[in-house]
């Protein structure tokens, strides 16, 4: 492997994501093609690419940057997967909750690696870190 990104787990996760993310959206119906099954795909892309851009940055804090936009993604699939769910698009929702038990533990992974980049020094306000307890019961 030749880029750094490569070598990254959480890249690796991230690549993981979204092949469940395309699957799910390989389920919804055709009036979701250029809706939600689109902007989930987009969003779970950008997961991946932006861990990969932020890679070749010049310092840890753009590194970090460009980490939180692929949180912010990661979140926009989230949310799309519970329209899914309110939708009642999947008959058998074991593909959603596969998904979001991938988009968890991505989720703390990214956290996790963004706050070793940026430590302290970021006093932003952001959503703090949650306790992941991968035993407790999914919203669908």
């Amino acid at each position: 492997m030749a880029y750094k990104f490569e070598q990254l787990e959480v890249w690796q996760l991230a690549l993981e994501y979204v092949d469940l993310i395309y699957a799910l959206g390989e389920r919804l119906p055709r009036a979701e093609e250029y809706n939600l099954k689109s902007q989930m795909a987009r969003a779970a892309t950008s997961i991946a690419l932006n861990i990969a851009e932020g890679s070749t940055s010049q310092s840890d804090a753009e590194q970090a940057r460009f980490l939180g936009f692929a949180l912010r993604s990661l979140i926009e699939t989230v949310a799309c997967q519970h329209l899914i769910h309110r939708r009642r698009y999947l008959a058998d929702p074991q593909l959603l909750r596969d998904a979001y038990q991938a988009s968890e533990r991505l989720f703390a992974k990214l956290q996790a690696f963004r706050a070793s980049l940026v430590g302290k020094k970021d006093a932003r306000c952001r959503e703090e870190p949650a306790a992941y307890d991968y035993d407790h019961p999914l919203p669908f």
